[in-house]
């Protein structure tokens, strides 16, 4: 129902900067929630930034004012901007999306895109 395609990761010196892309392909005209996730090394996978169709914003604590998520909800894409970033992003970022109605809830992931930020 809903594919997820990331793009943008990479090698970032520390103080440096980074944008992840995230397109997803539906025939729903707009998901519920769009946002991302990652995963560091040895590490459960967390909640980075998510921005519901509420026009809701959610940032971990870790990244608030450094990182900044957009959604464009005509193209159901979502961006995160990543500012100042830290030896401690590293990570696989996923692409994350729900589809919601009533009685019904169904989350999406993409592949993920390797962010990796070197000291």
């Amino acid at each position: 129902q809903v594919q997820l395609a990331e793009s943008g990761g990479g090698l970032v010196q520390a103080g440096g900067s980074l944008r992840l892309s995230c397109a997803a392909s539906t025939t729903f005209r707009s998901l519920n929630v769009m946002g991302w996730y990652r995963q560091g090394p040895g590490k459960q996978r967390e909640l980075v930034a998510t921005l519901s169709s509420a026009r809701s914003t959610v940032y971990a604590d870790s990244v608030k004012g450094r990182f900044t998520i957009t959604r464009d909800y005509a193209k159901n894409t979502v961006d995160l901007q990543m500012n100042s970033l830290k030896p401690e992003d590293t990570a696989v970022y996923y692409c994350y999306a729900v589809l919601a109605s009533v009685g019904y809830r169904q989350a999406f992931w993409g592949q993920g895109t390797q962010v990796t930020v070197s000291s």
